[in-house]
């Protein structure tokens, strides 16, 4: 695992969560944008499970304790949000913004909707009317939009602070071989 990206992500979840809950620049048409599912899509793809368990706790558990939320009310709907991506990793098009949009759009809508649950279970009484809708739809759409902003940043980051590596073939340039009869 690298412990600079790692660092890295964590970073960025810090000052995402501080972001949400201090500044009103996340909210966007009358919904506050959730940034952090599609931060948990990133690390799912980009981790260990080891590191995205730690990275969800940190995060949820962040989250939640600047938040209306009892806590850890959004530690399971992101710890399954990392984990089912992280299992499907193989069938998921990584690199494509499309595919990073359509991910970052489906986990910003199933965070709150599982966090929702979750809550009724708990016998909270979480406001719910014909605004939800419109706010569930805002909260995905603007998730599917951070997550390819995402995906560049701790690209270029990446990119920026790490050797590329080198493929070495099997094949020597400067090798002969001896045709004919021996």
């Amino acid at each position: 695992m690298n412990w600079l990206a790692y660092t890295f992500i964590l970073v960025a979840i810090y000052l995402v969560v501080f972001a949400e809950s201090m500044l009103m620049g996340t909210r966007f048409l009358g919904a506050q944008v959730d940034l952090l599912p599609g931060l948990i899509v990133y690390a799912a793809l980009s981790f260990p499970p080891v590191a995205i368990v730690s990275i969800t706790f940190f995060g949820a558990l962040l989250y939640d304790s600047l938040s209306a939320n009892p806590l850890g009310t959004s530690l399971l709907p992101l710890l399954c949000i990392g984990m089912v991506v992280f299992r499907n990793q193989e069938f998921l098009l990584r690199q494509h913004a499309y595919a990073q949009f359509v991910l970052g759009c489906a986990a910003s809508l199933m965070a709150p909707v599982l966090a929702i649950f979750i809550l009724l279970g708990m016998g909270q009484q979480p406001l719910l009317g014909t605004g939800t809708v419109w706010q569930l739809v805002i909260m995905s759409f603007g998730g599917g939009l951070a997550t390819p902003v995402w995906f560049w940043i701790f690209g270029r980051l990446s990119g920026a602070l790490h050797y590329p590596v080198e493929v070495e073939s099997s094949f020597r340039q400067d090798r002969e071989f001896a045709r004919g009869r021996h």
